[in-house]
């Protein structure tokens, strides 16, 4: 799979483009002071578990760009989860691009690879995905 290098977009911010289960996330980094809007709110009012905002913040914080660059996020679809997952790997994309140097430790974190596991759809003759219909004897 041939990886497409994100655009730099000319005003100097950086562009990165998210993934997860049925999220997308579109992250726009830029240098500035470290304030994180996602979806025209601040980061602790969008994500109100710790977990979820803890996810978000892992690229930032491995490379130490936490203080250094403001990201701006737009994401829709799927759940809090999914989205907090695809709003992580779209700034590893954009921290990537913005700083050629830290794709490194990135890498070795596993932060540009993309969570490929996806809902299972439903087959028919089948309840659910894998789940048969109850047997009766009678």
């Amino acid at each position: 799979m041939a990886t497409v290098a994100t655009p730099k977009h000319a005003g100097g911010d950086s562009l990165g483009t998210g993934r997860r289960k049925t999220s997308v996330a579109r992250v726009r980094i830029r240098a500035g002071g470290g304030t994180i809007m996602v979806n025209g709110r601040p980061l602790e009012e969008y994500f109100v578990n710790e977990k979820d905002r803890n996810e978000v913040l892992t690229p930032l914080t491995s490379t130490d760009r936490q203080s250094s660059v403001d990201v701006v996020i737009k994401v829709h679809g799927g759940g809090i989860s999914g989205q907090s997952g695809a709003a992580k790997l779209g700034i590893a994309r954009a921290l990537k691009t913005f700083d050629t140097g830290v794709e490194e430790i990135l890498r070795q974190k596993n932060l540009l690879t993309r969570d490929g596991r996806m809902k299972e759809r439903k087959k028919y003759g089948l309840r659910g995905a894998r789940r048969g219909t109850q047997f009766s004897k009678r």
